[in-house]
Parts: structure tokens; sequence; C-alpha cells
């Protein structure tokens, strides 16, 4: 259920507040992140990875759309190299109501009442518990990005719709973030204690990669040529990645989910 008027309002008023005793201007963006960041934690490198997956299905000038982008944070960082790229938010609320800009690349609108044109990737970073438009979704692309988060988003699957899964990789939740930073930084507790609790850390979040037969080669391909370039290590980061990485998620980090470890963001190929 997208936020009311009145939750809004309380979530600004907590954030000013917030920032009044803050100890670096980047935790707010996991603290509040339907305000100052988004539900999935993300590096650069997630941003190229999209990129390139764009560049697979059209090279010259992909088209891209993220459905329920809220203000828009991870898709202005797409629009950084796809000019294009447009998003789609249902609540019009969280703009109008508080005053706030909205760009004229972000169109107000319900994807599951239907999208009106074609794209050649749809990127789908939230959707709602209980609601499901992955059909609506599936007839207006040939390629999909997914976030998958542990306990918020669901339904984001889609080898029932024609699509075959062609890559995932595994990054942490922003709740798993939050909570590091807050009893890191803003609570009283023990460091012993903070360590301890450290080790429950949990929560995780699945990047898929979906595409229609007809491209999955092409996609696998272009994956796979931009991760030659990432693994020469030349992936200089957004400023606020400095927060993943004091909160114990560097790139490539060991994370144990299940008693089976997982490198973050590490990509998967599916056969």
């Amino acid at each position: 259920m997208s936020p009311g008027l009145n939750d809004l309002i309380f979530a600004f008023n907590a954030l000013e507040q917030f920032r009044k005793r803050a100890i670096s201007p980047h935790h707010e963006r996991f603290i509040f992140p339907f305000l100052c960041g988004s539900y999935f934690a993300y590096r650069k490198i997630d941003v190229k990875r999209i990129v390139a997956i764009a560049h697979a299905v059209s090279k010259d000038n992909p088209s891209y759309l993220d459905v329920g982008c809220g203000y828009g944070d991870f898709l202005e960082k797409i629009r950084q190299y796809l000019p294009n790229a447009e998003g789609m938010e249902k609540s019009a609320d969280i703009f109008f109501k508080l005053k706030k800009y909205k760009p004229d690349y972000i169109k107000i609108g319900d994807a599951y009442n239907g999208i009106e044109k074609r794209y050649d990737v749809i990127f789908v970073g939230w959707m709602e518990p209980g609601v499901d438009y992955r059909d609506k979704i599936a007839e207006k692309t040939d390629v999909i990005v997914t976030t998958l988060d542990q306990g918020l988003s669901l339904a984001a699957e889609f080898e029932g719709h024609d699509f075959k899964k062609v890559a995932s990789w595994l990054t942490p939740s922003w709740e798993d973030i939050n909570t590091e930073i807050t009893n890191k930084y803003y609570s009283s507790m023990t460091e012993g204690l903070r360590r301890s609790l450290h080790e429950l850390r949990g929560a995780h979040n699945l990047w898929y990669i979906y595409s229609k037969p007809n491209y999955v080669e092409s996609v696998r391909k272009g994956l796979k040529s931009h991760i030659s370039q990432e693994n020469k290590g030349n992936n200089n980061g957004y400023e606020f990645e400095k927060v993943l990485d004091e909160s114990g998620y560097k790139y490539l980090e060991n994370f144990n989910i299940g008693n089976k470890n997982h490198l973050l963001w590490d990509i998967v190929f599916d056969t």
C-alpha cells in the first residue's frame, strides 16, 4: 500500500530532525529509503550492468521503463547513461501534495492498468505485496530486470510468462544496512552486542535478469562482455557506497545464507 499523506508528512518531519544529528549525509538514504534512496541497495556497478543489458537489446538508443520508481533515485542514475529512460509511479500524492518536484520523465500511472508502449527493458524494483501485474509487464518488453527483496517485494519472477532467467546476483538488503548503521552510530549499545547482532544479518536482495528467447544470447553476451571490463577493477562508485563498505557489505564479500556461502555482486549465469 502506498504511504498516505499523513505518513509522508510524519516521515519528512522525522527526516528533518534526523539531519540535525546525522553522522554522515549518506546515512539518510538507508534509514529513510522511500524519501532519500530506494528499497534496494545498489552500487554504480548495478547501474552499469543494466545499461549494458539495455545496449545488448538495442545498441543505439534503448528504451527503458522503471515501474514503481518512486521519486526516481535509481532512475536518475540510469538516465546518466540512458537519457531517454522513463519512470512510472502510481502515487501522485508523493509529489503534488508535498509540493515536491516531479520530472517530466516520471509518469503518474499504474502498471496494473496497462503500460502504453513497448520498451527494450523494463525494470521492476518494487511490487507491493498482494499486487501482481507481471502479465502487463511481460506484454510490453522482451527483457525484464527485477529486484526481489527477501521480506518486501513479491511476485517478481517471470519464468511462467514465457521468459527465461539469464543471470542473477545477490546484494544486501537495505534493512540490514539500516540496522547496522542505527546500531553503530545512533544507539548506546555496546560494541560487543553490536558485533553479535551483526552476525545475525540475513536479509538479502536478488537481482534477476529475464529475457524472451529471442534475446537470451544477446543479453548473456552483452553482460559477460561488460563483466570482463568490470573485473579489471575500474569501478569507481558513488560516494554513498562507503556506507555499504563500512557496514560489512563490500563488493564480492562473502555472505552466508542458510549455511551456504555467496559472494555479493557475483553474477551467476543460468544455463
